[in-house]
């Protein structure tokens, strides 16, 4: 239950929180804390927020959860694009937290066994997109935003945010220790995920969650075996698969199964089959299999990302299908569109990049959630595993021989690809 000032207690474990935090505000060093942005969630769109707050002299305080080797060890994304590249190098930072390899900016497409590269070249200059996994990008963003003094703090229990539509918004959070802590401030940067404490402290009916379940699963496996030359996707009758470097020893295989298919149900000798076929690789090497999982392909929107000093970065806001790799690539776009606000806000008094942030960043949601369903729907219907039917799937097949053979079509995949910013 929510009121237009944030969360209101209404369990006994709330009521006992407050009660507690008014006696350790009794107690000497205890009183509230002051800072101009809390961060809430030490992931890449919390970090990133983080570390360009910290370059930009303004002072932050991050709130994690976690513990910081769960926070570091989170399996997700593997591709920073190029747009997110160019945004770390113009603040500098490129080379401090970007690890992995450079991408040579080929994607190949196999159908029906048959090899196709496409390129994300859109013509433009400046440094290629980095084949950099989630949690590598994480550990070096931690390690920086430390190194410069930064103050993150994990084990951060019971956050709760109130007084959000006015001038100083409050954090309250319990400690490791159980000393329940506040912080006044004049932004929060809600950076904790589809699953976090940010979104709920919007009341109900202020967000429209626009949805979509594509009606498709996938497993997901990461192996101890031979990563691929460049990102691979492989259409055939048999379903989609796919297989993505995560180092040089490590990979990251995607096949295509029933939208409420268990993990289970996926023994290893019937994914490195299933790989061996779909990919069209009798000889691929296997390895010992250290994680799997299934999930159901969604996209998901909500609009407005913004309320009173509440603003939702990244995954807080929108999940996106994860093909096309867009959605650690979003969460960077809208924390660079964040911080630049605040900077303009705090430095020039300029409030126009804090009241169009929700407009800008959902632009470019909804530009990469149309590129994403895109590449979705052709990739899965074109081998006609799903019930999209011979129809469905001639118009996808036709939609892939335009990319394979169409200079124009490749550009226009290139430019989204490489993470086109709308006007």
């Amino acid at each position: 239950m929510t009121d237009q000032r944030g969360p209101v207690a209404t369990s006994q474990g709330q009521v006992d929180l407050q009660t507690r935090e008014l006696e350790d505000a009794e107690k000497p060093g205890h009183g509230p804390e002051s800072t101009t942005v809390v961060v809430i969630g030490a992931g890449p769109a919390g970090l990133t927020v983080a570390n360009l707050l910290q370059r930009s002299g303004i002072p932050c305080v991050v709130l994690e959860r976690r513990t910081r080797e769960y926070v570091a060890q989170r399996q997700r994304a593997g591709i920073v694009e190029t747009r997110a590249v160019r945004m770390f190098d113009d603040w500098g930072l490129a080379d401090r937290v970007l690890g992995g390899v450079p991408y040579d900016g080929l994607l190949e497409i196999r159908v029906d066994g048959e090899s196709h590269l496409v390129s994300d070249d859109d013509g433009t200059d400046g440094p290629p997109a980095r084949l950099c996994p989630q949690q590598v990008l994480v550990q070096k963003l931690t390690a920086a935003y430390l190194a410069d003094g930064g103050d993150l703090r994990f084990e951060a229990a019971d956050i709760s945010l109130h007084e959000l539509t006015g001038d100083t918004p409050t954090v309250r959070y319990r400690t490791p220790e159980g000393t329940v802590r506040t912080i006044t401030c004049s932004y929060v940067a809600g950076c904790d995920g589809d699953h976090g404490i940010s979104r709920t402290a919007v009341p109900d009916g202020v967000l429209t969650a626009h949805t979509l379940d594509h009606g498709i699963g996938w497993l997901a496996v990461l192996a101890d075996a031979p990563a691929p030359a460049r990102p691979l996707l492989a259409v055939s009758p048999h379903g989609f698969a796919a297989h993505f470097p995560r180092g040089p020893h490590t990979s990251r295989y995607y096949l295509q199964c029933l939208p409420d298919d268990h993990p289970d149900a996926w023994p290893d000798t019937r994914v490195w089959e299933a790989l061996r076929t779909r990919l069209d690789d009798p000889d691929l090497v296997s390895g010992p299999i250290t994680d799997r999982e299934t999930f159901r392909l969604r996209s998901l929107v909500h609009d407005p990302m913004q309320y009173g000093r509440l603003f939702l970065v990244g995954d807080s806001a929108h999940i996106v299908s994860p093909m096309g790799g867009k959605g650690m690539n979003l969460a960077l776009y809208d924390a660079d569109v964040f911080v630049r606000a605040v900077r303009d806000h705090v430095r020039d008094k300029d409030e126009s990049g804090l009241r169009g942030y929700s407009h800008r960043c959902l632009r470019r949601v909804w530009n990469d959630q149309e590129f994403s369903h895109w590449m979705t729907r052709t990739l899965h219907d074109a081998g006609d595993a799903t019930d999209a039917g011979p129809f469905h799937r001639n118009l996808a097949r036709a939609r892939l021989d335009r990319l394979f053979t169409s200079s124009n079509a490749a550009r226009a995949f290139a430019e989204l690809m490489t993470g086109m910013d709308p006007a």
